[in-house]
């Protein structure tokens, strides 16, 4: 072949190939680029949960509560007992931590009037999410030391009236009556108060006044 042919050869080869390269550009340009592959293919989107109003949330002390020393405001914290379920499926699992407040502590009279406490339950936590929920008040309240302190009083009396019949016949008597009646009045005074005490692991049912709404 001549040098004249092969010149002639390579420019038609030449011609070819960049006749080709715009209709592929063309081609490129009506499809468009190819679409990317979303990374979480594949993978069901996270659901959402309500757990309605009124569900019973049961927990267990984290620590022990109490009238004498805590008051109205003070933190504490729970954990759940008791899984809670939507629609059969766990929701919120056994052990979640949960955060409430003292919403009234209020101390008993050394001679009357009862001490109360009054919980709530104002959030818990789950998954690295901090869920807020408002639960009606959980409230203790003290026994009566009515008869207690009757019994104190009586008994003070009547020992001091022993006292002084013995110790000066009748008249010492009535005096060491008088004493024994005070006597007991102080050890009324002294021993009269009740607190409501709460020890840590002490269960506890809330109920849920709102609904809350959980990613799973």
């Amino acid at each position: 072949m001549s040098k004249k042919m092969l010149v002639v050869a390579l420019s038609l080869l030449g011609a070819a190939g960049c006749s080709r390269a715009p209709k592929q550009q063309a081609a490129q340009a009506q499809t468009g680029p190819p679409q990317a592959t979303p990374a979480a293919a594949g993978q069901a989107a996270p659901q959402t949960f309500l757990i309605p109003a009124g569900t019973d949330v049961r927990v267990r002390l984290d620590r022990t509560l109490g009238t004498k020393y805590d008051r109205a405001g003070h933190a504490f914290q729970a954990t759940l007992d008791s899984p809670i379920a939507v629609d059969g499926r766990v929701v919120v699992p056994v052990g979640t931590p949960f955060d409430g407040r003292v919403v009234v502590a209020k101390r008993s009279g050394r001679l009357k009037g009862r001490a109360v406490m009054e919980l709530a339950l104002v959030s818990f936590q789950l998954n690295g999410a901090t869920y807020p929920i408002e639960t009606g008040p959980k409230t203790r309240v003290s026994g009566s030391h009515k008869k207690r302190n009757l019994a104190l009083i009586g008994g003070g009396g009547g020992v001091g009236a022993a006292i002084g019949a013995i110790a000066h016949g009748g008249a010492g008597a009535l005096i060491g009556g008088g004493a024994g009646v005070a006597a007991g009045a102080t050890a009324a005074l002294v021993t009269g108060r009740k607190n409501v005490t709460l020890p840590a692991e002490t269960p506890l049912v809330f109920s849920l006044r709102d609904k809350v709404e959980v990613r799973g």
